[in-house]
């Protein structure tokens, strides 16, 4: 029996089928080459995925760049050893060709009572736009561990990636994904997180570049008090299509989950999607959840797609929510800067790097705000001629 089989039943969970999150396995009957039509696949574009889930063997590969505080290692295992460790199944097409394909798993292992200022930092490059990678790694935190793991990805490569997070009982994990690829790039990822009892997870998904790039976040619990914050912060140009999807899974009673995204966007065809779902199981009392996600249009020609969902089992909960706005910017702000002698070009800039500003400092790591306050700026001085709304 599986560690993920043991949970279910020590928790007694029952296993509700969620409209936007098919159930988890590892066989790929399950998981058909989706149409387009599917509910779980009708805002990405599938032509730009260029081939990725056909399922091609390949033995291309990232190359890694670590920093690890002492006590921190990285083994390889086989993927029959990640399932026997607590990986979480795939629960899509991507996630599941990505464990039958990567041929091992890397793990990142991080021991019981470990505590570091130090970032344990991970930078994953690709060198070939045409390159086919399949990626798959196991995040083993301790149990009363305290760490900060920050992953980066840049470079080309069409890269499809299953990431299992599990974070031992009363174990503190931040967790920062950065994708800031070429614009010829393609990557498909899922980061399925497991929370231990009385366990907090920080989870921020950064994403800037890349032609294509569509990210999974997924929470389930494997005991009471367990929390989990997922942060997410984007930026498209034009002709980029960003899509994150959440998924928070409250499997045990006293859990907590707060979702939080902010997204701009910028250039003719450039698309943004978010999709967040909160499934609240009869088990879960007790729990309070929020998820809420803010788009901010820079010029015509963009489209953002926002749509949050809560699916409640109980009504034993202390709170449940949702919000989602999309806007341009907002005339009072830009009067009343300009009125105080900026122009209109350096109030709006102003007004973007306000709307970013809060989110940004709940990343809560200072070489990454200091990073994400750059690329911000980078991202603004590409519109200079555009036309603003």
């Amino acid at each position: 029996m599986t560690a993920t089989e043991l949970m279910a039943e020590a928790l007694e969970v029952e296993r509700v089928e969620s409209h936007l999150n098919p159930p988890a396995s590892y066989d790929l009957a399950d998981h058909p080459v989706p149409t387009g039509r599917e509910e779980t696949w009708r805002f990405t574009p599938l032509k730009r995925l260029r081939g990725i889930l056909d399922g091609e063997p390949s033995d291309a590969c990232l190359s890694w760049e670590t920093s690890l505080p002492e006590g921190v290692t990285l083994p390889v295992i086989t993927a029959e050893e990640a399932r026997e460790h607590g990986e979480l199944p795939p629960n899509d097409r991507p996630a599941a060709l990505s464990a039958e394909l990567a041929g091992g798993c890397q793990v990142i292992d991080i021991p019981a009572d470990f505590s570091s200022d130090e970032p344990i930092l991970v930078k994953l490059h690709g060198d070939d736009a045409d390159a086919l990678v399949w990626g798959q790694v196991l995040v083993r935190v301790g149990h009363h561990a305290r760490a900060t793991l920050v992953v980066e990805h840049n470079g080309s490569a069409r890269y499809s990636a299953l990431t299992s997070v599990v974070v031992g009982d009363g174990a503190d994990l931040t967790m920062v994904s950065i994708q800031d690829w070429d614009d010829d790039a393609v990557h498909l990822g899922r980061d399925a997180i497991r929370v231990g009892r009385d366990a907090t997870v920080k989870h921020a998904a950064l994403s800037f570049g890349g032609d294509l790039v569509r990210m999974h976040a997924n929470v389930e619990y494997a005991g009471p008090g367990g929390s989990a914050e997922l942060l997410g912060l984007y930026f498209a140009d034009t002709g980029q299509h960003i899509e994150h999807r959440l998924f928070a899974d409250h499997t045990a009673p006293r859990t907590r989950s707060h979702v939080s995204y902010k997204g701009a966007l910028q250039g003719r065809g450039a698309h943004t999607v978010w999709v967040g779902n909160v499934l609240i199981r009869k088990v879960a009392e007790g729990i309070d959840t929020f998820e809420e996600n803010r788009n901010l249009v820079l010029t015509d020609g963009c489209q953002a797609d926002s749509i949050p969902n809560l699916e409640i089992e109980t009504g034993e909960i202390e709170g449940a929510g949702h919000a989602s706005a999309t806007g341009r910017f907002d005339d009072e702000q830009l009067f009343y800067l300009r009125s105080r002698g900026i122009d209109e070009k350096e109030a709006r800039r102003l007004v973007v790097h306000g709307f970013f500003h809060d989110l940004i400092r709940k990343v809560g790591v200072p070489a990454i705000e200091e990073k994400l306050v750059t690329i911000v700026e980078a991202e603004l001085s590409k519109n200079v001629s555009g036309k603003a709304l």
